[in-house]
């Protein structure tokens, strides 16, 4: 069981199994928070606080998380599709093997990000800051999608 307080208080009770699809939780603070495997698809987390939560697993498609906290939190083999990350906080952030196919990441803080096996297909990152950011394998996507990569000789 997951229990969440809104930002006027109220406590919210999510068992095993519930969904938030749809949820309106914007700027909610969740961090720390374990939603391993939650389904949050079509949620609304604008501006939430989302550090150091674990969200691996979890379904974020068509999700707003534009401006929402999700530095060092870990979104491993999350599925990210068509989700609104627009001036979101990724830093030191766990996406390896998210997928963030047609994502916005549009001025996305992604410095020091993990991003290997991440599907990044047809996402926007324009404007994004991937400083530091380990790509390994994606190397090659970024570079296509007109992305500065530094070279660090590996």
């Amino acid at each position: 069981m997951i229990e969440i307080r809104d930002v006027s208080g109220a406590l919210l009770r999510v068992y095993d199994g519930d969904s938030l699809r749809g949820a309106d939780l914007s700027g909610i603070n969740l961090s720390g928070a374990d939603l391993s495997a939650a389904n949050l698809s079509v949620a609304d987390l604008s501006g939430a606080n989302l550090h150091g939560a674990d969200l691996s697993d979890a379904d974020l498609s068509v999700a707003d998380l534009s401006g929402a906290d999700l530095s060092v939190a870990n979104l491993s083999v999350a599925d990210l599709y068509g989700a609104n990350l627009h001036g979101a906080d990724l830093r030191f952030a766990d996406l390896s093997g998210a997928d963030l196919s047609g994502a916005d990441l549009r001025g996305a803080d992604l410095r020091f990000a993990d991003l290997r096996f991440a599907d990044l297909y047809g996402a926007d990152l324009s404007g994004a800051d991937l400083s530091g950011a380990y790509v390994s394998d994606g190397r090659q996507v970024l570079i296509g999608m007109g992305v500065k990569v530094a070279d660090d000789g590996k």
